[in-house]
């Protein structure tokens, strides 16, 4: 056998093995790095394109994923594109600078040669190789290209997802659609809304700090049943018992002034006339030591009424300075619970006090909690996480089991008689009018 036919032989088996692995291509991108990479073992180029209908530029040579917004890429896309606009781009077509549409440019971006390669399938064109090089293509390799871009386009079509058919038009099915659609849309529903709960104390016995100081001791723990009248905090003493101790000297001062100044008051007129200051000096220093022992009296909490304590870490108190008022703890029946909601101003509906309320909780979702609301604040505030939202409490019906303190969950709401229309959409509507500002 010949060279030349060794050669052509090598080249055949080349094109039968290209082809095998083209249909063998997991997706589309793993074919089009192929077709313009691979390509170059059947005939030799400097540069190769895939262009996909309707006008993406799917591939290039040498790169992984072309970069569409580049320079080179936006422009290739173009010329591509109108080469397909143009008559006879279902055909092999031979390109210059001299016969492509509007090819300004050619010489910096692509060489001389450029031989446009349509991919079909069933006649339906798909897309196109463009490969480019300085020399003219042959006959033969012109040829031998058609044949690999006719096994490139099946594999192809292979790949992209199949067109669904068009179902025949029926005017009447679809305006009995529109009706079902418009009716179920005015039919009535309750309208309900979702937003954050807490199990809270019933009126709670609310521990505040009796004067400035600093808690020396807790005598309970957090959760833990108290009795009325046990000992619950006690402040450091040492600042008062220190001003105790001074105005303590300082009325012993003015009461022993007082007492020299009347045994002089019979020959000194003067000591007689400072009397009245002196005394009044005195009784202001017995004033202050009385004073001093109520706030030393005062130093040691006591709970006025049983309940458990509830407050944070016994640890984080401990050595804290607290000013008169500031709020420690609190003593809670744990028979007598509440339901406190926080409803985002996002998320707001008519509600009516006695409106129907269940309460979702987090360990145990399954089991929602009947409730009722009893109240609603009339302005909303800042919560601690920022969000503006008007504070609700419901009340658990009165054969329904204590529910533990502190516990969170969701709260479902339910409001008003609406149509399922409005309350499907009513969120969306609403974040519409807030982004156009009416």
């Amino acid at each position: 056998m010949s060279l030349p036919q060794d050669r052509q032989l090598l080249r055949l088996t080349a094109l039968l093995q290209l082809e095998r692995r083209a249909r063998e291509a997991e997706d589309a991108a793993a074919l089009g790095f192929l077709m313009v990479n691979d390509t170059h073992g059947i005939v030799a180029y400097r540069q190769a394109a895939l262009w996909l209908a309707p006008g993406r530029l799917a591939a290039l040579s040498g790169l992984a994923q072309p970069e569409r917004d580049a320079p080179f890429a936006a422009w290739l896309t173009g010329l591509l594109g109108r080469i397909a606009a143009a008559p006879g781009a279902a055909e092999t077509q031979m390109l210059t600078a001299a016969n492509a549409p509007k090819a300004e440019g050619w010489g910096d971006w692509l060489p001389a040669q450029l031989l446009w390669l349509p991919l079909a399938h069933r006649g339906r064109f798909l897309g196109a190789l463009a490969l480019a090089r300085e020399e003219p293509w042959t006959e033969g390799e012109r040829r031998l290209l058609d044949l690999l871009a006719s096994g490139y386009g099946h594999a192809l079509a292979a790949l992209q997802p199949r067109r669904a058919r068009r179902a025949p038009r029926r005017p009447l099915l679809a305006a009995l659609a529109l009706a079902a659609v418009v009716g179920i849309g005015l039919l009535p529903v309750r309208d309900s809304v979702l937003a954050p709960a807490e199990v809270i104390a019933l009126d709670p016995m609310v521990v505040r700090a009796p004067l400035d100081g600093v808690v020396e001791a807790l005598h309970v723990r957090p959760n833990e049943a108290v009795v009325a009248g046990q000992l619950l905090l006690t402040l450091d003493p040492r600042r008062l018992q220190t001003q105790l101790e001074v105005a303590r000297r300082a009325a012993e001062v003015a009461e022993a002034e007082l007492r020299q100044a009347m045994q002089g008051a019979v020959a000194d007129p003067r000591a007689r006339a400072s009397i009245p200051m002196l005394q009044g000096r005195l009784e202001q220093q017995r004033a202050e030591v009385a004073f001093l022992h109520e706030q030393l009296a005062r130093i040691e909490i006591r709970a006025t009424q049983p309940g458990i304590a509830v407050f944070d870490d016994a640890h984080e108190w401990l050595g804290r300075p607290v000013v008169i008022g500031e709020r420690i703890m609190q003593i809670a029946d744990p028979g007598r619970t509440a339901l406190e909601i926080r409803l985002p101003v996002a998320d707001a509906i008519a509600l009516e006090p006695g409106a129907e309320v269940r309460m979702f909780l987090n360990v145990n979702p399954e089991a929602p909690v009947p409730a009722e609301l009893a109240f609603a604040a009339y302005r909303a505030q800042p919560g601690p996480d920022g969000v503006l939202a008007f504070r609700l409490r419901a009340a658990f019906a009165p054969d329904a089991a204590p529910l533990r303190i502190g516990l969170k969950g969701t709260a479902k709401l339910h409001g008003q008689e609406v149509r399922l229309a409005y309350h499907i959409f009513r969120r969306p509507l609403s974040a519409l009018r807030r982004w156009l500002g009416f």
